[in-house]
């Protein structure tokens, strides 16, 4: 099981890319997450209470709030915001999935963690492979990747990337499920507000909509969650992150499949470009 978790786990979690793009049909992305965060913070916090699980510090409640905003409110309001401006999901997962290479040079300098060479070299490729693909599809047609689009799937990056300093930072010791509850907690309040200033609280119940919210709730937020607190107790993290960089190709094969999006030939020989470079970054020395 400990084999097969990592792979379960990121199968389950490219599939976020393709729930934004059916949620965003029938709800706003910022109320579609509110709920979301909302239901998953209510779940998990009865499965902690009930497992009996270890509680938070009065200061690691700040930083784990601090470092949630960053994972979740900016980081999942910027991926549903681009996909419902039209991005591609799998262009979406592409740009999103940078979010290593970023936390990796942005740890260089501000925590003074070494870099090895391959892993500047893994930074480059991820870089050039983006841009390629980008380009391709803008050259091919410009449906779906406005500015707005842009901009918000980059500022989804850095809201990733500064949540995981923070978290790196400050949450090293932190137990792990309280945790995730004041991080979903926390990201939902802001969440609410955003959505009720900037779509002005747009949720229809539709199936199509409560069956996005109850597998984002059901698989991402709480068993996706689950399975990572699996690995970590068991000290099988690195697995996970060694195979986090494979959620953009898996996000671009569904969204081939169930939304008829597809890559030019030079998009996917930046596709796999950039994946290299992201799995360059991710690996450290002995």
């Amino acid at each position: 099981m400990v084999r097969a978790a990592p792979f379960v786990f990121v199968v389950l979690w490219s599939t976020g890319f393709v729930v934004a793009r059916y949620a965003t049909d029938d709800a706003g992305p910022l109320s579609f997450l509110a709920i979301r965060l909302s239901i998953a913070a209510a779940a998990l916090a009865v499965y902690a209470q009930v497992t009996h699980a270890p509680k938070l510090t009065r200061e690691s409640v700040k930083w784990a709030a601090i470092s949630g905003l960053g994972m979740h409110a900016v980081y999942l309001g910027g991926v549903f915001l681009a996909i419902s401006w039209g991005m591609p999901s799998g262009i979406g997962a592409l740009i999103a999935g940078l979010h290593p290479v970023f936390t990796t040079v942005a740890a260089r300098v501000l925590l003074r963690e070494h870099l090895w060479p391959r892993q500047w070299l893994g930074v480059a490729l991820g870089f050039g492979g983006v841009i390629v693909v980008v380009v391709d599809h803008m050259l091919g047609s410009s449906a779906g990747l406005t500015a707005g689009a842009l901009v918000a799937a980059s500022i989804s990056v850095l809201g990733m990337c500064g949540g995981t300093l923070v978290q790196r930072r400050h949450g090293a010791t932190m137990p792990l499920l309280w945790g995730t509850v004041v991080q979903y907690a926390a990201s939902a309040a802001v969440l609410l507000v955003g959505a009720a200033v900037h779509e002005g609280w747009q949720f229809s119940a539709t199936t199509r909509s409560l069956f996005a919210l109850a597998w984002a709730v059901v698989v991402l937020s709480i068993a996706a969650v689950l399975i990572m607190l699996w690995l970590l107790q068991r000290h099988a993290a690195a697995k996970v992150s060694s195979l986090f960089f494979l959620t953009p190709a898996l996000s671009t094969i569904e969204g081939a499949i169930l939304f008829g999006e597809r890559l030019g030939p030079l998009a996917v020989v930046g596709l796999v470009v950039a994946l290299a470079g992201v799995s360059l970054t991710l690996r450290v020395g002995r």
